[in-house]
C-alpha cells in the first residue's frame, strides 16, 4: 500500500518565477490552474468578484508544463 506525503515548500519575500505557458479553468469557474515554463503547476482561487489568491504550487516537473487537462472522475 502506498503512503501519500504532503510536501511543504517555504521560500522568503517572494514566490519563485512561474513564466505562465498554459491556463485552465476548473468547471466550477472557482479554479485556475497554470502550468510554467519552470515546471510548476500552480493552482489558483477566483473568488466571485474576481480576486485571484494562489492556492498550491506543485514542484516536480523537469521541462515546461505546456498542455493542461482535466481528468474524468
Amino acid at each position: 500500500m502506498k503512503t501519500l506525503v504532503a510536501a511543504v515548500a517555504v521560500w522568503g519575500s517572494t514566490a519563485p518565477s512561474h513564466s505562465i505557458t498554459a491556463v485552465m479553468i476548473t468547471d466550477d469557474q472557482q479554479t485556475i490552474v497554470t502550468g510554467s515554463q519552470e515546471g510548476q503547476i500552480c493552482l489558483w482561487d477566483l473568488s466571485a468578484d474576481l480576486q485571484i489568491s494562489s492556492k498550491e504550487i506543485l514542484f516536480g516537473h523537469t521541462a515546461s508544463v505546456t498542455c493542461l487537462a482535466k481528468a474524468r472522475e
